[in-house]
């Protein structure tokens, strides 16, 4: 028999989280939304309280939480702020290639050295005709000698102009496309490596986005991940990790503008009662709780798949990423239409959560690329 009750182990990684949420991101979040930068006070803080890369293993300074476990971490984080839960779970991001395929001494290197400087690193991906197209990467990273010489221009990269360090995915030999792609280590006070100004968003403004143009960036050899050409898959398994990270975030949020507008409802009287007690309000909730329980338990059996070793983790975390984050999207924007103009203020929340929550649809493969690599794996 399934069962799918939290241990006490799982209520104490709850209550931790929930409890930091409490105290350093929901009251600034209101200030880091205005000011669109970096939340260093609050990922500082997450250094010091044991919040910050909760996936990686203890040796690397992380608290080795599963997948599921960390499923429940980001859920808290999200409640709080998408933006500022997103500059956490973005170093995890970046550094999960690191954790699948670097060597031992790579590992040791970069774990030991953000930890120690409590700093953060970027995933560079994304090129500006290359976005969700992983095998349309242009930037190279030619080796001369004992050195890899990169070349190339990434886009939208989360938490750039924070990073101590990018893992940058580059082709290696131009003439094998995409087969050479590689992942490399890159520290951003390396000579060549231009961060762009901050890109200007619409929600999601406490977690920061730059382009980055590489010009003859030389690195060594020694800070490959893994092997040469085995960028493509390195990517596909971090994704297979982390999209159930970004839908869990936008479960947290999706919960916050559940209840706020629940809330809300119980107490707004028009027509001699509140408005909660409206068929046309209490349908809308129930729906919107129902939404909420789906994307939960989709994104929690994804988690457990990842952890139980199944064949093809990809299929179920897209299908959770998707799904949690169009649900999460539909919960947010009936929230602003049960609140009405009190939703669409800045008085409430809601009309904040709405804007973060659609970037979710978004990064790590839009919703879109979801259901090319959903439908692909059940036309096998």
């Amino acid at each position: 028999m399934i069962d799918l009750s939290l241990t006490s182990r799982h209520q104490e990684i709850i209550e931790k989280y929930r409890d930091f949420t409490a105290k350093y991101i929901i009251p600034v979040a209101r200030e880091n939304d205005a000011k669109a930068e970096f939340p260093w006070d609050v990922v500082k803080k997450a250094y010091d309280e044991g919040i910050m890369n909760g996936l990686m293993p203890k040796e690397y300074g992380g608290n080795g939480y599963n997948l599921f476990e960390g499923t429940l971490t980001s859920e808290e984080l999200g409640f709080g702020c998408i933006g500022t839960g997103i500059s956490i779970d973005a170093n995890t991001l970046a550094l999960t290639p690191l954790y699948v395929a670097a060597s031992e001494e790579l590992k040791k290197e970069w774990f030991g050295r953000l930890v120690e400087e409590k700093a953060v690193a970027g995933y560079c991906l994304t090129e500006p005709n290359a976005g969700s197209d992983v095998q349309g990467i242009k930037t190279t990273a030619i080796r001369k000698g004992d050195k890899y010489v990169i070349n190339g221009h990434k886009r939208f990269i989360t938490n750039a102009e924070a990073s101590t360090v990018l893992t940058v995915f580059a082709l290696t030999d131009p003439e094998r496309g995409s087969r050479s792609l590689s992942a490399i280590m890159v520290p951003t006070n390396t000579p060549g490596v231009e961060i762009k100004p901050r890109m200007q968003k619409m929600g999601q403004k406490a977690s920061v986005q730059n382009e980055i143009i590489f010009t003859d960036v030389e690195v060594p050899v020694t800070n490959l991940v893994g092997k040469e050409g085995l960028g493509f898959v390195i990517a596909m398994k971090t994704f297979d990790r982390t999209r159930t990270g970004v839908a869990s975030l936008a479960v947290g949020a999706s919960r916050r503008a559940f209840e706020t507008a629940r809330d809300w409802s119980k107490q707004r009287i028009q027509f001699g009662k509140p408005i909660a007690a409206q068929q046309a309000i209490a349908f809308m909730l129930a729906e919107m709780a129902t939404k909420l329980d789906s994307a939960r338990l989709m994104t929690w059996r994804a988690a457990w798949e990842y952890d139980s070793g199944v064949k093809n983790p990809g299929l179920s975390s897209a299908m959770a990423k998707y799904w949690a984050t169009d649900i999460g999207m539909e919960i947010a924007t009936d929230a602003v239409q049960i609140m009405a103009g009190d939703g669409y203020s800045y008085d409430y929340d809601v009309e904040k959560i709405m804007r973060d929550v659609k970037l979710t649809q978004i990064y790590e493969g839009t919703n879109q690329v979801q259901r090319l690599v959903i439908s692909k794996s059940i036309l096998k």
